[in-house]
C-alpha cells in the first residue's frame, strides 16, 4: 500500500535543506459505523438545529462563537480568524537539538513519517544516522493547514519521524493527582522491586492486540456470510445545496391536497 503524502517541503537547519514528504505513521484501529434510518436504511446526515426556533439552520446563517461565560459569547468571523492565522510554510525549521530523554512522553501527540524526496536521500540518511548516534531530537515549528505545530524530529530504526508535541500550557498540572509524601518502608521497596524484576520483558507491541476490534471484525465477517447486505435507496443530487426540509414537507403536503 503506497503511502500518501499529506505535506511536502524541506527540513531546514543551519545551511542544510532536505526535501521531504510527510506521511501518516499510524492508522486508528477503531471500527467505524454509519447511522442508518431503520425504515429504509438511508445513511443519516448531521444538520445544525436551533432548539429555540425548533428548525434547521442553513450554513450561511451559522457563525462561530467563543464562550466567555454561561450563555455569553464573543462572535468571530472567518476573516478575523484568517488575519491571525500563521502563514503557510514549506519548511520545517529545526531551531535546536535536544536529548531525547529531555522530552517527557506526556508531550507526545501524533507521530508521522518523514520520507526523503528526490535528491534528498543522502542528506536524509546522514541526518538520521547522526541523530541515532547522538541520541538527539530536533525541535522545530511548522505550519500545516491553518495551525502552527511544535514538533520533535527523531530517528526510529533509520527513518526520520516527526511527532507533534503539546505546548506546555496544554499540559494539566498534576498537583491534585500525586499523593502526599509518606515514609516508604525498605521492605516494601524491596518487594516491589522484586516483582518488577520478575515481570520485566522486552517490549514487543505485536503481542498486545486490540481484542475488542478483533472481536468486532470477527462478528462482522460472520454476519456478512449469513446476512445479505442492505442497499439504501438512491437519493437525487441537489445541485442547489442542502435540502430544505420544511420546503420539501410543504411540497409533499400540496401534492397530497391535490390528490384529494
Amino acid at each position: 500500500m503506497a503511502m500518501q503524502s499529506i505535506w511536502s517541503g524541506t527540513i531546514s537547519f543551519s545551511l542544510v535543506a532536505i526535501p521531504v514528504q510527510l506521511v501518516r505513521a499510524v492508522e486508528p484501529g477503531r471500527v467505524s459505523f454509519r447511522l442508518l434510518h431503520t425504515k429504509d436504511y438511508s445513511p443519516l446526515s448531521r444538520r445544525m438545529f436551533c432548539p429555540r426556533e425548533e428548525k434547521m439552520v442553513e450554513p450561511e446563517d451559522i457563525i462561530r462563537g467563543y464562550e466567555i461565560g454561561p450563555d455569553k459569547y464573543i462572535t468571530v468571523t472567518d476573516e478575523e480568524l484568517e488575519s491571525v492565522s500563521p502563514e503557510r510554510s514549506r519548511t520545517i525549521e529545526i531551531v535546536e537539538f535536544v536529548d531525547l530523554t529531555d522530552i517527557d512522553s506526556i508531550y507526545y501527540d501524533h507521530p508521522y513519517y518523514l520520507v526523503p524526496s528526490k535528491g534528498g536521500q543522502k542528506a536524509y540518511q546522514l541526518l538520521a544516522e547522526v541523530m541515532r548516534r547522538t541520541n538527539k531530537a530536533g525541535l522545530a515549528k511548522f505550519v500545516m493547514g491553518e495551525r502552527e505545530y511544535l514538533v520533535a524530529i527523531k530517528n526510529i530504526e533509520g527513518a526520520l519521524t516527526l511527532i507533534t508535541l503539546h505546548y506546555s500550557d496544554e499540559i494539566l498540572p498534576d498537583d491534585d493527582i500525586l499523593p502526599g509524601a509518606s515514609p516508604i518502608e525498605t521492605l516494601e521497596t524491596a518487594r516491589v522491586k522484586k516483582i518488577i524484576k520478575e515481570m520485566t520483558a522486552d517490549f514487543n507491541p505485536a503481542e498486545h492486540a486490540n481484542e475488542r476490534r478483533k472481536s468486532i471484525l470477527t462478528l462482522l465477517k460472520k454476519k456478512a456470510k449469513k446476512q445479505p447486505p442492505i442497499t439504501p435507496p438512491d437519493i437525487e443530487d441537489d445541485e442547489e445545496g442542502p435540502i430544505d426540509l420544511m420546503a420539501a414537507l410543504e411540497t409533499s403536503m400540496r401534492k397530497v391536497k391535490k390528490k384529494h
